[in-house]
C-alpha cells in the first residue's frame, strides 16, 4: 500500500503579519518625519520673532538718533505711533507663533541695555529671547 501525500505549492506573496509589520514601520517613519517638521517650524517662528524684536530695536534707536534724543527722553506719543505711523513698519509687528502684537505702548526711549518691545508671550515661549542685544 502506497501512501500518497498531498503537497501544496506555496504561492508567492506576503502574509498578513508581514503586511502589518511593513505598515507599522512606514507609520513610525512618517511620525518621526512629522516631529522633525514641527521642530523645524518652531525654529522658524522663533527666528522670525527674534528678527522682529531686532527690527523694533533698530528702528527705535534710529528714530532716537534722528530726533537727537537720549535714552529715557519722551518719544512724543508712543512707540507704536512712532514706528508704525512713522513708516518704519507697514503694520504693527506680531509674534509669528500666535500673532500677538508686541507691546509698543512705551512713551520713552528705552535704555541701551533693554529691549524696546520683548516678545508678548515671553512667559510662555522663553526661547523667544535674543541671546544678546549688543550692537542693536
Amino acid at each position: 500500500m502506497k501512501l500518497t501525500t498531498k503537497t501544496t505549492k506555496l504561492k508567492p506573496g506576503m502574509t498578513l503579519i508581514e503586511i502589518t509589520v511593513v505598515i507599522l514601520v512606514l507609520l513610525s517613519l512618517i511620525s518621526v518625519l512629522f516631529i522633525g517638521v514641527q521642530a523645524y517650524q518652531n525654529g522658524v517662528k522663533r527666528s522670525q520673532c527674534i528678527m522682529n524684536i531686532r527690527n523694533i530695536q533698530t528702528h527705535t534707536r534710529t528714530s532716537q538718533n534722528m530726533a537727537n534724543k537720549s535714552p529715557g527722553d519722551a518719544v512724543g506719543s508712543t512707540l507704536s505711533v512712532l514706528l508704525v505711523t512713522g513708516g518704519f513698519f507697514p503694520a504693527a509687528p506680531t509674534c509669528p507663533r500666535d500673532n500677538t502684537a508686541y507691546d509698543l505702548t512705551g512713551t520713552t526711549y528705552p535704555a541701551v541695555s533693554s529691549l524696546a518691545a520683548p516678545c508678548p508671550d515671553i512667559l510662555t515661549y522663553t526661547d523667544h529671547v535674543p541671546d544678546s542685544i549688543v550692537g542693536w
